[in-house]
């Protein structure tokens, strides 16, 4: 024979009568709990278990609209009063509840680090991959050649311990793309030609410089931020103006001629 699950067993089971009839027992316990909250209406009562039961009453309270006091009492056997066992607030059916929290691990998004705020790199970061220094292999067995390198990059302070893996610099790059500073958006699409052949444009060095550079131009609304190769913008260097070709007027020298020497002793 199956074993009777939890809702059948809660179906079967007959609210106690004294617990059953201890409303305003109930109640008084809701009220101290409550305070300045309230107590409403009796909502009915469930059984728990033998000698185990729960009056519910609503919470007029404007900022608990749905919540419901629940409050559990329990009798001993031969007992002639039941004990308050528990006073909570629940939520009920269409409860106006806060939204599930989130860890902060998963909140955190781009342009979320604000000064003053310190976000540690995790450990086994994929994003990241032992640089000259050797990072997390540092301890693991080169050849020569490889640690006599290590030992004069460390000493010359020219090592990081941590470099971008290609998956960090492929995130960065899809990231980039899709940004404001990708081929896709309005601006580009009206541009009279390509970062790429822009004077103002700094390519990266590494592998990202194959797709990326830095805008130099400061009427730019890309000045010193990262820029695709097919991005563009208005002020491109190869656009000029129909009078920049007309020739500047020669510099006009004020002279002053004298009848006569004059010295500095007269």
């Amino acid at each position: 024979m199956g074993r009777m699950s939890s809702n059948a067993r809660a179906k079967s089971i007959k609210p106690d009568a004294i617990c059953a009839a201890a409303i305003e027992q109930a109640r008084e316990a809701a009220v101290e709990t409550a305070g300045v909250m309230g107590v409403g209406d009796h909502l009915g009562c469930t059984a728990e278990d033998d000698r185990l039961l729960t009056h519910h009453f609503a919470c007029p309270h404007p900022g608990y609209v749905g919540w419901v006091w629940s409050v559990t009492l329990v009798r001993a056997s031969r007992a002639k009063v039941p004990t308050i066992n528990e006073v909570v607030l629940l939520p009920g059916e269409g409860a106006l509840r806060s939204p599930e929290w989130v860890p902060w691990v998963d909140r955190i998004g781009p342009g979320d680090v604000v000064p003053g705020l310190l976000m540690p790199t995790p450990e086994g970061d994929p994003r990241l991959e032992p640089g000259y220094t050797g990072g997390e292999a540092a301890a693991d067995a080169d050849s020569a050649e490889q640690s006599v390198t290590r030992a004069l990059v460390a000493e010359l302070g020219l090592g990081r311990e941590r470099l971008m893996s290609p998956l960090g610099r492929d995130e960065a790059a899809e990231r980039w793309l899709a940004g404001d500073g990708g081929p896709d958006n309005p601006m580009t699409k009206q541009a009279p030609d390509v970062c790429v052949n822009c004077a103002f444009f700094v390519r990266l060095s590494g592998s990202l410089g194959r797709l990326f550079g830095v805008c130099a131009n400061a009427y730019s609304p890309s000045d010193a931020s990262v820029v695709s190769i097919d991005h563009g913008c208005g002020g491109h260097s190869n656009v000029v103006s129909d009078d920049r070709a007309v020739e500047l007027p020669p510099p006009a020298w004020e002279t002053i001629q004298w009848d006569e020497p004059i010295s500095l002793f007269d």
